[in-house]
């Protein structure tokens, strides 16, 4: 469930018009799960809002969002908790691994890993990957919520947003930034408009360019892959 940046959704609009479905599925449903129709959203007006949503449920699908303690959120597009589904598309459990099975399903339900808010009409809106989260501080940050303002650079054609290790507050949230042919743009021009857009605390303290990042053949960013350069040497991946 890798989240799509609203640019890119501009970007589609603009060639093929308003035709976009956006969905969320993984391996473990099918890839199916949970869609938004283009009758439920537009670009510009009282729907806007609902661009960032991959939808409700599928019919036959159950999904809840839960918290630490495995109680659901309440639905008011703010609270955040774990995104979790059943239903006749979803594995029963993986093949020969009894622990990942286990710690993947409970009692009838999969816990998908993938952190989510509901609004109060529940459309489902993904915050970020539960494993991608960044822990500054104390405080936890969205990757994602970084990428999102870093992809309205007029410059940028991809990025990705990691925790790399920082004596002081654990982990800092580092942007990895490639530019599109042509365009330029400055370490500080990203910070700064990360810094004007965002909470201070959420903004990088550092950005790499690079020439491209590493991906899966679904155009997925390998964040585990770039995030191992940053924390070798260390024996665990956050503070």
């Amino acid at each position: 469930g890798a989240p799509h940046s609203l640019a890119e959704i501009r970007r589609i609009e603009e060639v093929f018009g308003h035709v976009w479905y956006s969905g969320w599925g993984m391996t473990e449903t099918c890839n199916s799960g949970i869609m938004l129709q283009p009758e439920e959203v537009e670009i510009d007006g009282p729907l806007s809002m609902r661009t960032a949503s991959i939808g409700k449920p599928m019919f036959g699908v159950d999904v809840r969002a839960v918290n630490e303690d495995g109680e659901d959120i309440v639905n008011n597009g703010t609270d955040t908790g774990e995104l979790i589904i059943r239903g006749d598309c979803v594995t029963k459990g993986y093949w020969d691994m009894p622990e990942e099975t286990a710690e993947a399903t409970r009692d009838g339900w999969l816990y998908t890993g993938d952190v989510v808010t509901i609004d109060e009409d529940g459309y489902i809106y993904i915050v970020d990957r539960k494993k991608d989260m960044i822990k500054s501080g104390g405080i936890l940050v969205s990757a994602r919520e970084i990428e999102e303002v870093i992809y309205t650079h007029p410059a940028v054609s991809y990025c990705t947003v990691i925790g790399v290790p920082d004596e002081e507050w654990g982990e800092t949230p580092k942007a990895l930034v490639v530019l599109k042919d042509e365009m330029s743009a400055t370490e500080n021009e990203i910070i700064e408009l990360c810094k004007h857009n965002l909470a201070s605390y959420k903004k990088p303290t550092s950005v790499d360019f690079a020439p491209s990042l590493p991906m899966t053949p679904t155009g997925k960013i390998l964040k585990k892959d770039i995030k191992e350069k940053y924390w070798e040497g260390y024996q665990k991946r956050v503070h």
